[in-house]
């Protein structure tokens, strides 16, 4: 398989690899450093694969959530064998801390997953995976304008919900 054939069969699925990937690790860099891996790891087995494969993006998509599994079996510590009583606790307030911060990005999540399937398609490329508003325009079909009107809409709602539920949360 030659640079042009590989090009074309595997390029096709870069934005879903990365999708998943961003989904999986959390992180724009990383999730890019995961597709540019499994990239790497197809043109090195390029002659390997079998020239059959029945569904293509499957198997990188298999592939890639491989990876990503591999890199955060990595980044887990490993198992401290010491009592607990040794082990050294971190502050209340920062655990709590930490875990409010989590609690709320949730949150914020669950109410983007309930804008309009149109808001919601936008705010995730622009505001999560950080696609620049070209890209959306050609993925969207709709002008620049009309993406800014409807992300200023979606962050709106999304800012009046989250503040509605922190104060209810908060009586």
């Amino acid at each position: 398989m030659d640079a042009s054939d590989f090009k074309q069969r595997f390029l096709p699925y870069h934005r879903r690899l990365y999708r998943v990937a961003f989904q999986q690790l959390g992180n724009a860099q990383d999730a890019e450093d995961m597709v540019q891996e499994a990239y790497l790891k197809l043109w090195q087995r390029r002659n390997e694969l079998p020239p059959d494969i029945a569904n293509l993006e499957a198997y990188c998509v298999t592939l890639i959530k491989h990876l990503c599994y591999d890199k955060m079996r990595l980044i887990l510590p490993e198992e401290d064998n010491r009592p607990p009583e040794e082990l050294a606790l971190t502050e209340s307030s920062n655990l709590a801390h930490e875990v409010e911060v989590r609690d709320e990005a949730n949150q914020v999540l669950k109410l983007i997953g309930q804008l309009p399937e149109q808001q919601k398609q936008i705010m995730q490329m622009r505001d999560v995976e950080e696609r620049p508003y070209e890209e959306i325009e050609k993925a969207t079909g709709l002008t620049s304008v009309n993406i800014r009107v409807l992300l200023s809409r979606a962050r709106k709602k999304i800012r009046e919900q989250f503040i509605e539920i922190m104060n209810y949360e908060r009586l």
